[in-house]
């Protein structure tokens, strides 16, 4: 097993969270994991960004070639178009379709969603109203992203449960919960929209 994913949206969006509960998820359960980040402009509502590399034999590199990435998990439509050529054959595009306008020369929205559905294989989800809907809470819409992603990772949907327990535990069991809620929100959409 292997999976190789891009992880992108912009700063403050939960990205680096989303890669560390999947690499708790990981190494927790003795499966290879390597991750190369980019957060530098994070901050400021800059491009943030996350290769990981998951499998059950070793990896060598955490840097996924052009053409190489099972998935694009983006938590903002226009960061799932900028990382595409990442994107190999068969590959799918788990994307939010809630925008984060943060230049003034952001394309339509109606434009990027041409451009998803245009896609092979998409999950294009509105994960804020889901996680709003579901736990009363914008904040876990990272998670529901991941939950969207889930059913094309090769890791049991346990072991990101797990990650989540592991990596939000100090948090308190109301937000472990809250992000366990909007994971499984996002499988269910997932499944139910493939």
């Amino acid at each position: 097993m292997k999976t190789d994913m891009v992880i992108a949206g912009v700063g403050g969006q939960g990205i680096l969270s989303i890669a560390a509960a999947l690499g708790s998820a990981a190494l927790d359960n003795d499966l290879y994991m390597k991750q190369a980040e980019t957060h530098g402009m994070s901050q400021r509502g800059g491009d943030v960004q996350s290769f990981m590399r998951i499998s059950d034999k070793p990896i060598y590199s955490d840097l996924i070639p052009a053409g190489g990435a099972d998935i694009i998990l983006s938590v903002e439509p226009m960061e799932a178009l900028r990382y595409l050529p990442y994107l190999k054959k068969g590959g799918y595009v788990v994307t939010n379709s809630t925008p984060f306008v943060n230049i003034p020369d952001y394309p339509e929205m109606e434009e990027l969603e041409k451009t998803i559905k245009e896609l092979p294989n998409y999950v294009l989800i509105d994960a804020d109203k889901i996680a709003e809907e579901t736990t009363g809470s914008k904040r876990a819409f990272n998670f529901v992203m991941l939950g969207a992603a889930s059913p094309f990772i090769d890791v049991p949907f346990e072991y990101l449960e797990e990650g989540i327990r592991k990596i939000f535990g100090r948090k308190g069991e109301e937000v472990v919960e809250m992000n366990i809620k909007a994971l499984h929100a996002g499988r269910k959409f997932a499944e139910e929209n493939k």
